[in-house]
């Protein structure tokens, strides 16, 4: 029961986390924009937002955990092939990031660019899990029924969110390729985060700090060395770090620290004894209903909340509880039977030469 509850915990930080994300990197996103607002949205910065996510992600994924290692230390060790796997988690998560703040500024809207990655991430997720752990017989109609109303249950959710009708951004196709090539590499990247992730804590013999590190290292190479390098080599952005733009530099360390910390929560949730299987479904079905909700309250809209909103909430909490109860656990090994001490001395009798005493 202890066990259960601390992944429950582990996983509502996620939730809590990843769900409010989304909300405030745009915020950061529209306060880094140093461009003329005038003609059509979205007026959106791009790759300095995401350096101040990787910084957020190196402060709170890198300082921390090598602090904490090197004061108190950690049960498990450092392995190649933990290095290894959680280095590609973390890179998987940053360039799903990334995916997210190109898919906006291609002109994507929240309405659809978020049920496609909140709704398709988990399917990668389960199949790929299962996969790797040899389990495809064992999945059940249980399961499956459960990660379906997960997913319609997050799709009707923000498809019905307060504010969103309008009219469709005219998009040319280039644009529109551009927007999906986008938001497939998030359902890819995020999809297989948890798996990979999962692997490198493994690997490292369940540690908590040091995948956490690998992670915050990958996001320091991806989204703060690889955006400097690209602003270096002459990408023109209508961006800057200066006194005007304080407030979307703040807000986009915010969203790194609530992606960071929602990180550290998802390896909490694997120590504990939560499986890939079923953590991320939970995620990805819990962390679009925090981020509606946040959004409809920021925008006082809680009163406006269509039927079919509730109704979409309903599913995603009712498939959530089916792939976590239903979700394959696999069979641990059967116990050998204790040996008998009367049993002892026959056992040993039988294992002993003959004697040559007559």
């Amino acid at each position: 029961m202890r066990s259960l509850l601390l992944i429950l915990a582990s996983l509502g930080i996620t939730i809590l986390c990843w769900g409010l994300y989304g909300p405030v990197l745009h915020w950061g996103q529209e306060g880094m924009f140093s461009g003329p607002t005038e003609g059509a949205p979205p007026h959106l910065a791009r790759l300095r937002p995401f350096v101040c996510v990787g910084l957020a992600y190196f402060a709170i994924g890198v300082i921390v955990p090598a602090l904490l290692l090197f004061l108190r230390g950690e049960k498990g060790h450092w392995t190649l092939t933990g290095i290894i796997w959680s280095l590609a988690g973390g890179s998987l998560g940053a360039i799903g990031a990334l995916g997210i703040i190109m898919a906006f500024n291609f002109g994507g809207r929240p309405v659809y660019v978020m049920p496609l990655v909140f709704g398709g991430a988990p399917v990668v997720n389960s199949f790929l899990t299962v996969y790797w752990a040899k389990r495809i017989r064992e999945v059940g109609p249980l399961f499956l029924a459960g990660l379906v109303i997960v997913l319609l249950g997050a799709v009707t959710v923000l498809l019905f969110k307060p504010g969103s009708g309008g009219a469709a951004s005219e998009a040319g196709w280039l644009d529109w390729l551009l927007q999906f090539a986008s938001i497939a590499t998030v359902l890819l990247c995020w999809g297989a985060y948890g798996p990979v992730l999962h692997k490198g804590q493994a690997a490292m013999e369940q540690s908590r700090l040091r995948p956490l590190l690998c992670v915050g290292l990958a996001y320091f190479a991806i989204a703060v060395v690889g955006s400097y390098a690209l602003l270096l080599g002459g990408v023109e952005e209508q961006s800057a770090f200066a006194w005007q733009t304080r407030e979307g530099i703040l807000w986009s360390l915010a969203a790194g620290a609530a992606g960071a910390i929602g990180a550290l929560g998802i390896i909490l949730a694997f120590h504990f004894g939560g499986k890939p299987i079923f953590v991320m479904p939970l995620v990805f079905g819990g962390a679009p209903v925090v981020n509606v909700l946040f959004s409809a309250w920021v925008k006082g809209q809680m009163s406006a909340l269509h039927p079919a909103f509730v109704a979409g909430l309903i599913l995603a909490v009712a498939g959530s509880a089916m792939v976590l109860v239903f979700a394959p656990k696999g069979t641990l090994p059967a116990k050998k039977p204790a040996k008998k001490p009367e049993d002892a001395p026959t056992r040993a009798a039988l294992r002993s030469p003959p004697s040559d005493e007559a």
